[in-house]
Parts: C-alpha cells; sequence; structure tokens
C-alpha cells in the first residue's frame, strides 16, 4: 500500500521567528505536528505550544498537533542529553522505541502529507525528526522528505 507523501521537518533554534515562519509559508506547510516530549519549555519564546498554535495559524493559515507518539520518551532523551550515551545507542533507542509504538499504523498518512515534523535541533542529522521521516518512508515508502 504506497502512499506518496510530502513531508517536511524543521528546527526551531537558532532560528528567528520571522526566519522560521516565512520559511514554513514559502515551503507550504499545511500543519507542523510537534514531536517534542516537552512543548512548554520555555526555551525559544515562539515555539511554546499555545504561542505556537496561534503564530503559526495568523502568520500562515497553518495547523498545529501534538504528537507525542513521535517523541522519544523521558528516559531516552534525558540518557542522550546528560552524555551517558552517544548518537547511535540514541539512535538505537528510538528506533526500537517507534517499532514498539507501532507508529506507522498510528499516524495516517494524510496528518504527514504536507505536514512538517517539528523539534528543537538546529540541524536534521542529530535529529529524532529524521528518524521518523525515515521510519516512516521505510514502513509507507513514498515519503518524500524534505529537510528546511
Amino acid at each position: 500500500m504506497s502512499h506518496s507523501v510530502n513531508l517536511f521537518t524543521i528546527g526551531f533554534t537558532q532560528k528567528s521567528a520571522q526566519k522560521f515562519f516565512d520559511t514554513l509559508v514559502k515551503a507550504g506547510v499545511k500543519r507542523v505536528i510537534d514531536t517534542r516530549l516537552n512543548n512548554v519549555s520555555q526555551l525559544a519564546g515562539f515555539s511554546k505550544k499555545s504561542d505556537l498554535e496561534y503564530f503559526l495559524n495568523k502568520i500562515g493559515n497553518i495547523e498545529y498537533t501534538h504528537l507525542i507518539e513521535l517523541a522519544p520518551t523521558k528516559d531516552i532523551l534525558d540518557e542522550y542529553k546528560k552524555n551517558k550515551s552517544g548518537w547511535v545507542i540514541y539512535e538505537q533507542k528510538f528506533l526500537q522505541l517507534m517499532a514498539e509504538r507501532e507508529i506507522e499504523k498510528k499516524v495516517k498518512p494524510d496528518i504527514l502529507d504536507g505536514g512538517c515534523l517539528l523539534c528543537s535541533e538546529a540541524k536534521p542529522h542529530y535529529c529524532h525528526r529524521r528518524l521518523v521521516a525515515e521510519y516512516l518512508n521505510g514502513k509507507w515508502g513514498d515519503v518524500k522528505i524534505c529537510h528546511l
């Protein structure tokens, strides 16, 4: 069963609000899918859930949804952040978590089509949003991934 899905990913750190929102609008993103475990932190003013939802709607008529099942667990995150484990271990654990959760069955392709996975990391390489996108492409096939 093949779905053609256009999926974007973006991180909000090291971007001004203007650059962040302009990038989403220019790319034609329909919906931002928040994949953070904690989306209410004070880390970046405009990225707190309630603010983000408001700005996306006002600036770009873009929907907002938070899919906690696409986030790592606190344990996996803490272990990685506190530098006990490197990226390779984090990646293995997160891939295993997605497989256990069977996210490919829980998340509908039409929610992701034209959607943009959001997390905090500036670059996609060491970031779980890339792992989510690649995992789903592996399960569904025909997911076109564009890192903004």
